[in-house]
């Protein structure tokens, strides 16, 4: 029987003790991602006026208090979004429910008490756990008055404030400190120090399906609608004594159907978060192939210079219809060809619905890092570079042709892109076309699997 990996869900942050854990609840729009990107203090959630912007649960620690704590952005609750998405935001809600030691219900000052108001509170009530009201939208003193309304609540511990104008907010810091249990002793978990992989695609390929399977449970929202995922979530995640921050983007789309500013917004934190990776892994739909909306995904990837790796997905359900391994080997040559820019890139094929190869991932990223960490000798990356050029001269540039004098490896770190720096006559004269050939002749020596290669041209002056 294969058991669950203990999971700890926050992010980039060394810790050596379990910390409080605070969950921010409330009906949908009435500003819980304000208030969650006030309380971290950068942007982290998605703030916008449609109801039902959040559905995944998010995470982060919150250092302001004098006791850092991890706090929970939730999907609203109780008619939040779409009725496709209602039951398994209620799921993950009632999960993050029952781990918390802490919930602030928010509440909206300018909307007044709601119906839906008074069913989360006696809801709130059933967990016996502390609980602050945070009358939000309180952005004047002429507002103050509002919040009177919700005495009828009954909470004994209330706090008026505007996450949008910083109003309130450490008084609130200095209500969740003081009930806030003590923190318990756990071992030492250097999440900062863990491998960050982006889990790339566009909507509806089965990236946070493909987390699910990983992490063996239900962490990221599943949903056939397109484009749930709308933050970029950071989970972390400990195999095998290693720790690893798999960040699950939002779907990246043609800018041209996005449906909404939000859309745009996802999009815009789907590209970051492939910068900031160590390595990304983009997923493909086998149902549909390779589309011009994976090749712009594998784009941007080739153009952070990101160590990747290519994930066919949903092979439970091409299997049936083509069977056979020498299937596999033609659905892979397929992907290549089509991507063939991201030619470093080894190709997996998995079903992240019935778990198929999930494990070989794994050991895909494993023979990633390992191929980072080679370099090529000094004198034999020479010998290789003069033998390139006697055999292939660059070609003439204006008259002038490149002339190499030294070439060496930049040092490099775990699953960073190696680095030749290459002291030539004129940078200026190398063509892009030359470029990649001398960098088929320096795989020839070490294949660099899952690793772009960077060469970069100095003047034998600055040697």
């Amino acid at each position: 029987m294969r058991t669950r990996k203990r999971t700890n869900f926050h992010s980039e942050v060394a810790v050596n003790r379990k910390l409080p854990s605070v969950a921010i609840v409330g009906r949908p729009n009435v500003g819980k991602s304000a208030l969650f990107n006030r309380l971290i203090g950068r942007k982290i959630a998605i703030v916008h006026d449609q109801p039902g912007i959040t559905r995944d649960r998010i995470s982060a620690i919150c250092s302001g208090a004098k006791t850092p704590f991890t706090l929970w952005d939730m999907g609203g609750i109780f008619g939040a979004g779409e009725k496709e998405l209602t039951e398994p935001i209620q799921r993950a809600a009632e999960e993050a429910l029952r781990v918390s030691d802490l919930f602030l219900f928010v509440v909206d000052a300018t909307d007044g008490l709601s119906p839906f108001d008074e069913d989360l509170a006696r809801t709130l009530r059933k967990s016996g756990k502390p609980i602050v009201l945070v009358v939000n939208k309180i952005d004047h003193e002429k507002r103050l008055p509002f919040a009177a309304e919700f005495d009828s609540l009954g909470f004994r511990e209330t706090v008026s404030v505007s996450a949008e104008h910083n109003r309130g907010i450490s008084e609130l810091l200095a209500k969740i400190e003081e009930l806030s249990p003590t923190t318990i002793e756990i071992r030492e978990s250097v999440i900062g120090n863990g491998l960050k992989i982006a889990i790339a695609g566009r909507p509806n390929v089965g990236k946070s399906s493909l987390i699910n399977a990983i992490m063996q449970s239900e962490r990221a929202i599943v949903s056939e609608l397109p484009g749930t995922t709308r933050d970029a979530i950071d989970i972390s995640y400990e195999r095998d004594g290693r720790q690893f921050l798999f960040i699950d983007t939002a779907g990246i789309r043609r800018r041209g159907k996005l449906s909404s500013s939000v859309e745009i917004f996802s999009v815009m934190r789907a590209e970051r978060s492939i910068r900031r990776a160590d390595l990304c892994v983009l997923i493909v739909d086998l149902t549909n192939g390779v589309t011009a909306q994976d090749k712009r995904i594998a784009g941007l990837i080739q153009e952070a210079r990101k160590a990747a790796m290519i994930v066919l997905n949903k092979w439970d359900l091409v299997k049936p219809k083509r069977g056979a391994r020498q299937t596999i080997h033609e659905l892979v040559v397929e992907a290549r060809e089509r991507i063939f820019f991201l030619d470093y890139a080894p190709v997996l094929t998995v079903s992240a619905q019935t778990g198929e190869n999930i494990d070989r991932l794994f050991g895909t990223i494993s023979k990633v890092e390992r191929a980072s960490a080679a370099r090529i000798g000094t004198g034999v990356l020479n010998r290789l570079m003069r033998a390139a050029f006697t055999a292939n001269p660059p070609p003439m540039v204006k008259g002038k042709r490149l002339k190499l004098f030294y070439a060496t490896q930049a040092r490099g770190k775990p699953l960073q892109p190696p680095e030749f720096v290459l002291f030539v006559n004129d940078p200026r004269l190398l063509p892009r076309a030359y470029g990649r050939y001398l960098e088929a002749q320096i795989r020839k020596a070490q294949p660099y699997s899952g690793l772009p290669i960077i060469l970069t041209l100095r003047p034998r002056s600055q040697k």
